[in-house]
């Protein structure tokens, strides 16, 4: 990734050596396909980056106001957080924990697509944590709710930064008690149990392979390739 002059430098994104880095402040922020594509050129390093600018600019762009009275507020603190001049509140950027979990049964995965996703891909399914609920307890909610599975054994694995629009993608794998799928179609428009070979096919690039597996830059595809290597 290559730095440029920006002129509106107002969300610091941190120290490069001894020489700051900032990204520009932007009232109204695109994303949708072009940023995706845009992560998927980046590397390890520069993907938070990317992450921070742009959950960052849409947090500013979609809170201009007061939550507390209603009145405009401005960016302060390099951009991580908005005071109001009229009550002094201030107001930080939201980070919304999200579960993507493997479930495993008798050597198979279980893996869903979604209505927008490209033809033939599947991916981990995933959902928005609950108030109140542990990481372990919406693994097991999500998967009961979209595919119809029990599971035990939910076990963190690792995460991710997804700035759409502001999300932590909280990685995991599962045990699943049973393979009889009751998929919710207003979710999902397919799940499905896959083998090993299945997997290691759809990895590997093959011709053969019954499904498109997730982008390489995505955490999906991390927990595809963790639980081929075990």
């Amino acid at each position: 990734m290559q730095w440029r002059q920006v002129s509106d430098p107002a969300l610091f994104l941190g120290l490069d050596g001894d020489a700051p880095r900032f990204s520009a402040f932007q009232q109204e922020v695109g994303g949708g396909p072009a940023a995706f594509a845009m992560l998927a050129n980046l590397g390890s390093a520069d993907a938070p980056l990317f992450a921070a600018a742009l959950s960052l600019a849409r947090w500013h762009s979609r809170h201009r106001f007061c939550a507390n009275c209603g009145n405009e507020s401005e960016a302060v603190r390099g951009g991580w957080s908005r005071r109001c001049a009229d009550c002094s509140a201030e107001h930080y950027p939201r980070v919304d924990p999200v579960v993507i979990m493997l479930a495993e049964h008798a050597g198979r995965l279980l893996l869903g697509r979604q209505h927008h996703y490209p033809p033939n891909r599947y991916s981990a399914l995933a959902g928005f944590v609950e108030v109140g609920e542990t990481i372990e307890d919406a693994v097991a909610r999500e998967l009961k709710e979209e595919a119809g599975i029990d599971v035990a054994d939910v076990t963190y694995l690792a995460s991710q930064p997804w700035p759409f629009p502001s999300s932590l993608m909280v990685g995991c794998t599962s045990r699943a008690l049973g393979d009889e799928l009751t998929i919710d179609f207003s979710e999902l428009e397919d799940a499905r149990w896959f083998t090993r070979d299945d997997v290691e096919a759809a990895l590997g690039g093959r011709k053969d392979a019954p499904f498109l597996p997730p982008p390489p830059h995505a955490i999906a595809r991390t927990l595809l390739e963790h639980w081929l290597a075990a």
